[in-house]
């Protein structure tokens, strides 16, 4: 396992099976704080990311559960990923220490205490059973229950309905119509609005970034690699890249170029890309093989880039390579070098496979958010009731003293 880009040994991250996350007493009296984080991290974005970096702020260890898919399928309707591929997501997460497979979607006290962690770590909105109760009850109440606060402008709601669109502006017109219209079958329902399955606008600052990024500098002795492309919807197919990556050199220090918005689309067309260059860049940035991204990178590898970079080695997959707007092979200053190498993933998974997933099982989806929605919204209305009996009962007690 490799921590914030580093190496790490399997001794010392776990093999993620049960009782391999056990820690010694003397270790426990050190005052390791060992946290769990669980859920379906379902395509993986930036937000389960931001969640897991607040999760390892609060103490040293992180276990995270991930549930199968069927328990997914149970509690919530069809993942669009497979378990395996959500496994090696999560895996991917530079602050993730460990990962348990198959984990029970209601988190107890016994759970937590089989992996020897202190406490439960879940953002501020609410998970839900098939039956409508909350999975982190037991926890909250023994009080091995901590919270984080939910990262706003994105959810897996919100991606699927931006796949559904075949328009350019859907990143960055919010009042577009059809972009309401899609959040209005993905996120909300005729009778209110959970606040739990709303997005609102995402908004870049430079803490964030900072936040995620790693802050290290290439050391003597580094090779410095650079790969360039949209990455957009990071997924699998990416990760199994910059491992592959990764892997070129003893002493990596991986840099990744991100394209601007606009040109991404000038190469891909369609409705591409799907996630903005401030989300990317966040997406990219919490992967524990990537050193180092350059926000809005120029589409030809150029002598300037190269030098400035000092970089040792270019790599690109074996998705096809576009030409630049004047017809020339961005690659040509790094193959002239003898530094451009293609790199066999063996996942040839792309962000329009993703996208025909979704399409493929669009009335899926659609329900399965919708009915999430309503269990949503049972809860807000029961809160609502629950807050108006203790004031009615408050002013009784009043009334007759």
């Amino acid at each position: 396992m490799i921590k914030n880009g580093h190496h790490a040994t399997n001794d010392e991250a776990g093999s993620g099976m049960p009782g391999a996350s056990t820690c010694s007493p003397e270790k426990r009296k050190r005052g390791v704080v060992r946290l769990w984080c669980d859920g379906c991290y379902d395509m993986v974005h930036y937000g389960h990311s931001n969640q897991l970096r607040q999760a390892k702020g609060m103490g040293e260890y992180l276990i995270v559960g991930v549930h199968t898919d069927a328990e997914i399928s149970k509690h919530k309707g069809p993942p669009v990923f497979t378990q395996e591929e959500r496994y090696k997501m999560v895996r991917a997460i530079k602050w993730v220490d460990e990962i348990v497979e198959d984990a029970p979607y209601v988190t107890t006290v016994e759970t937590l205490d089989k992996y020897n962690c202190d406490y439960c770590v879940h953002g501020d909105d609410i998970t839900l059973t098939v039956d409508g109760k909350d999975t982190y009850e037991e926890v909250k109440r023994e009080g091995r229950y901590k919270e984080c606060r939910r990262t706003q402008g994105v959810s897996t709601t919100d991606l699927v309905g931006r796949m559904l669109l075949m328009t350019k502006t859907h990143h960055s017109n919010m009042d577009n119509p059809d972009y309401l219209q899609h959040t209005d079958n993905f996120g909300k329902g005729p009778k209110g609005h959970s606040p739990w399955t709303g997005v609102s606008q995402f908004l870049q600052t430079s803490q964030k970034i900072i936040q995620f990024a790693s802050g290290k500098e290439p050391q003597p002795g580094d090779t410095i690699i650079y790969v360039a492309g949209a990455f957009d919807l990071f997924h699998i197919g990416h990760v199994d890249f910059l491992e592959m990556v990764y892997k070129q050199a003893e002493r990596p220090y991986v840099i990744v170029g991100l394209h601007f918005d606009q040109e991404v689309n000038r190469y891909k067309g369609k409705n591409y890309p799907i996630m903005n260059i401030h989300e990317r860049t966040l997406s990219v940035l919490a992967c524990r093989y990537v050193s180092e991204v350059v926000i809005g990178a120029p589409y030809a590898v150029g002598k300037d880039l190269l030098d400035h970079f000092k970089v040792d080695l270019v790599c690109h997959g074996k998705t096809e390579v576009f030409p630049d707007k004047d017809e020339s092979d961005p690659y040509a200053e790094a193959k002239k070098r003898g530094i451009f190498r293609t790199i066999d993933s063996r996942n040839y998974l792309t962000t329009d496979d993703i996208v025909q997933r979704i399409i493929a099982n669009r009335l899926q989806y659609e329900a399965r958010n919708q009915k999430k929605e309503a269990k949503e919204m049972a809860v807000i209305e029961a809160m609502k009731r629950r807050e108006q009996q203790v004031e009615e009962g408050g002013a009784a007690a009043q009334a007759t003293h």
